[in-house]
């Protein structure tokens, strides 16, 4: 993460919050064959642990019981040009950003863990986009076909490193010219972040 401590996430805004609200991870793991790297929604479970599910097929999933893995979840991020500074010819570009990392060691969990990771993650996402599609839906021969394609998986987090880094190391004449030019640009979510972390 970045190694600036103006960057960490403020107490009052917890890391596991953004996770939940992103929902998708990159969780990278080593291999025999190397360093691999998985595409996986990820669930905040009420202990503060992480659970996903990934193919068997997928070339992590074999090694990822007792493994020490990181998972990382990053949010939208914005370009920042020096030319939006009070001093361009000073200054180099730079991304803001907000991303969550998280080390921990990894279980693989049984066929009812998997059941109600899966009905947890349609009761979760299916909301988000206005529908109510559940596992109880599916064909049980279908359901049970396709569940035995893939693994259930709980992360216990050892390590939680954030970065919020929306210009607090600016000068305010920096910040509002970064603000100008999102705003002029549509980046509204780089935007909303450099008003939340000055409080405009």
């Amino acid at each position: 993460m970045h190694p600036n401590a103006a960057f960490r996430f403020a107490a009052d805004d917890p890391a596991l919050a953004f996770v939940a609200a992103h929902g998708f991870a990159h969780l990278f793991g080593v291999t025999p064959g190397g360093p691999r790297v998985a595409h996986v929604p990820l669930l905040v479970t009420g202990t503060g642990n992480l659970r996903f599910h990934l193919a068997k097929a997928n070339a992590l999933a074999p090694h990822l019981d007792g493994a020490v893995v990181v998972a990382s979840i990053g949010g939208p991020g914005s370009y920042i040009s020096p030319n939006w500074y009070a001093a361009p010819a000073n200054n180099v570009p730079t991304w803001n950003y907000r991303a969550v990392e998280i080390e921990g060691r990894v279980r693989v969990l049984g066929w009812d863990d998997l059941h109600a990771l899966l009905d947890l993650s349609a009761a979760t996402f299916e909301p988000r986009v206005g529908e109510d599609w559940t596992m109880a839906k599916m064909d049980p021969a279908r359901r049970g076909a396709m569940m035995q394609a893939i693994l259930a998986f709980e992360l216990v987090p050892e390590a939680i490193r954030s970065t919020d880094k929306a210009s607090q190391n600016r000068s305010e004449a920096d910040a509002r010219g970064v603000l100008a030019a999102l705003d002029r640009l549509g980046d509204a979510a780089g935007a909303r972040d450099i008003r939340r972390v000055r409080g405009w």
